[in-house]
């Protein structure tokens, strides 16, 4: 899918108004499709590709696919498709092994070997390392660096494919990812979600401590994937105890989730900040991380867009 050559609707264009908008993409695995019914909207609200009126933008696992996809300068309709064509055909597979083929194919085909270098705004997509147990943060620019800058190289030269892939590798439903840096170092990495499902914080410095940015200049907009009931336990699955460790690795990224946001509050609280993650309580809305039917996906979606509705006024007084 060609995103550059695209004809496309999204023409508006705004002056500088030295203020510095940052837009954080929490994990979630299939509940993505909610943070694209967000975005969508957000995205119609401004009438450019998102990538323009963001100076900065980070995800985690699924938030990195959707991050990563905005900052090379996809349009939302286009992640959309990506989504529908893949997401369902990754989350039904049995294995982990299978998973994490699948997951590999979808970035190769998507980014193909697209570098950091590509991106067309400043990016974070966080990952965790398995061995030292801390974050591996992939940037695209030398400024959002913290130190040892001379020796700087664009998501430590390694392709967005595998990084994207790396902040996904939610273990142990998917195996975990060796990536090859570009000063020829092997790295193993597991899932964002496991340091920072949701990454604003990561974000928020970035923009204050590297970035130099007055905290009066900085806007904050953090979507989540909504929170859901829990679906019924089905026999099978429950023999094999795959559902306690769904269970587990999904209230694992919802407590870290939540601890973030809450340091956020505390931290930084003079930041203008809007957080976009409702919660949906109907029985018949019932969904996890591993969500593969479609249809419900695509319900998600619409709750995205309601979610949006609510606080339009306020995302136009933001954003505009």
């Amino acid at each position: 899918m060609e995103n550059s050559k695209t004809l496309s609707s999204l023409t508006s264009r705004y002056e500088s108004d030295n203020v510095f908008r940052v837009l954080a993409l929490d994990g979630g695995g299939a509940k993505g499709f909610y943070t694209l019914g967000v975005l969508k909207e957000i995205e119609a609200m401004l009438g450019c590709p998102l990538y323009q009126r963001f100076d900065l933008i980070f995800g985690t696992s699924t938030g990195a696919i959707i991050a990563a996809l905005i900052a090379l300068g996809y349009e939302i309709d286009q992640i959309h498709e990506l989504y529908k064509a893949h997401v369902p055909k990754i989350m039904s597979r049995k294995t982990a092994a299978a998973r994490t083929k699948a997951l590999e194919s979808l970035a190769r085909e998507v980014f193909k070997d697209q570098t950091f270098a590509n991106v067309l705004t400043g990016v974070g997509i966080v990952s965790t390392r398995w061995v030292t147990e801390k974050p591996m943060i992939f940037k695209g620019n030398v400024a959002q660096t913290y130190g040892r800058k001379a020796t700087f190289q664009p998501g430590f030269g390694v392709s967005i494919a595998d990084a994207v892939q790396a902040s996904c590798s939610a273990y142990p439903f998917f195996k975990r990812k060796t990536i090859l840096t570009g000063e020829g170092d092997k790295v193993e990495l597991i899932d964002g979600g496991y340091c920072a499902n949701n990454p604003t914080l990561y974000a928020i410095a970035d923009a204050i401590m590297a970035l130099k940015n007055d905290r009066k200049d900085i806007r904050v907009l953090n979507v989540g994937v909504g929170i859901y009931p829990e679906p019924k336990q089905n026999f099978i699955i429950s023999l094999a105890k795959k559902w306690v460790a769904i269970q587990l690795l999904q209230k694992t990224l919802e407590i870290n989730t939540q601890s973030m946001d809450q340091l956020r509050e505390v931290l930084f609280k003079d930041i203008p900040t809007i957080r976009i993650s409702d919660t949906f309580e109907r029985p018949e809305m019932a969904t996890d991380l591993m969500e593969h039917d479609l249809d419900k996906l695509n319900i998600l979606r619409q709750c995205g867009k309601e979610s949006f509705a609510s606080r339009e006024t306020q995302l136009r007084q933001f954003l505009i």
